[in-house]
């Protein structure tokens, strides 16, 4: 397959401007790379990367995850957000002790089978910790994408099986610049392609781009739904992490009834912590996950 004319300028636009991020740098384990993609979902790289930091230096392999109880990596999250993510990596790190001997697998196959793992993340630390040829799709690839081969604002809401040929038409024949394109598109779409705020003009491919081509025209769909959260029972759950988070061992009721006076949404928000797996909760006290103190 012959080279994109998006393929020299993108990855020498990369070179100069990609930035200097720990699970980038070399000699970044393959269990590192999967910590900073489950981390990086729907969360930006400025929260991300403290977290990442100290749970790297806590826990610098799957053994070492696995050992401790799950409720310590929710403890560890911290305000990521999407807290359910701690418990899959915890998870995770637990089936790779006990049937990988402690290894992160290294086949798309073996990562699609390990717990809270889908088709991104697998393809994902495929590509960046073991170079080889993988489409990662993201929210940002997708919008660069969007743009400078459709023509379009944003992609569409769902990954489609268009923009899956047009992603696999665009990847480069060799493993190792694969796996720099699949970064360096991601890298585009955060730093100047963004959703927001594009900066065209900072752009390495704006000639090429069938977006500024058209005008640069506007989204003309439905209209996006935002999430609210003051108020809501997010809010809530929110809140009683927190209380958890900062408790070495179990909470009295009492004083986790403190956070929030309707009494019957604070009940179900408890309820759905429980469901969910993030909290132990007996009546009386609540907890994280497996944490006995």
């Amino acid at each position: 397959m012959p080279p994109s004319p998006l393929h020299a300028p993108i990855l020498t636009w990369y070179a100069r401007s990609a930035r200097d991020l720990p699970w980038r740098r070399p000699g970044t384990t393959p269990w590192a790379v999967l910590v900073s993609e489950v981390m990086l979902q729907q969360t930006p790289v400025s929260r991300v990367q403290p977290v990442f930091d100290a749970w790297m230096r806590r826990w610098p392999t799957p053994a070492a995850l696995a050992a401790e109880p799950a409720g310590e990596a929710v403890r560890a999250w911290s305000r990521l957000g999407y807290p359910q993510r701690a418990l899959r990596l915890h998870a995770a790190a637990t089936v790779v002790v006990q049937r990988h001997a402690g290894h992160l697998p290294a086949t798309y196959d073996e990562l699609l089978a390990l717990p809270g793992v889908g088709t991104y993340t697998a393809a994902a630390v495929m590509s960046f910790a073991h170079r080889r040829r993988h489409v990662v799709l993201d929210t940002n690839v997708r919008r660069v994408l969007a743009r400078t081969v459709a023509g379009r604002a944003v992609p569409a809401p769902t990954l489609t099986a268009a923009e899956r040929r047009t992603a696999e038409s665009l990847l480069p024949d060799d493993p190792v610049t694969a796996a720099r394109w699949a970064v360096a598109v991601m890298e585009l779409g955060a730093l100047v392609c963004s959703a927001r705020a594009p900066v065209c003009g900072a752009c390495p491919v704006r000639e090429a781009c069938a977006w500024r081509k058209a005008g640069s025209p506007a989204y003309a769909g439905p209209a996006r739904r935002r999430q609210s959260f003051p108020g809501t029972d997010r809010q809530v759950r929110g809140l009683l992490m927190a209380m958890l988070r900062e408790s070495p061992g179990p909470v009295q009721w009492t004083r986790l009834e403190s956070v929030w006076s309707d009494a019957d949404q604070r009940d179900r928000a408890m309820a759905s912590l429980v469901a969910d797996g993030l909290a132990e909760f007996d009546g009386a006290t609540a907890r994280l996950p497996g944490v006995r103190r």
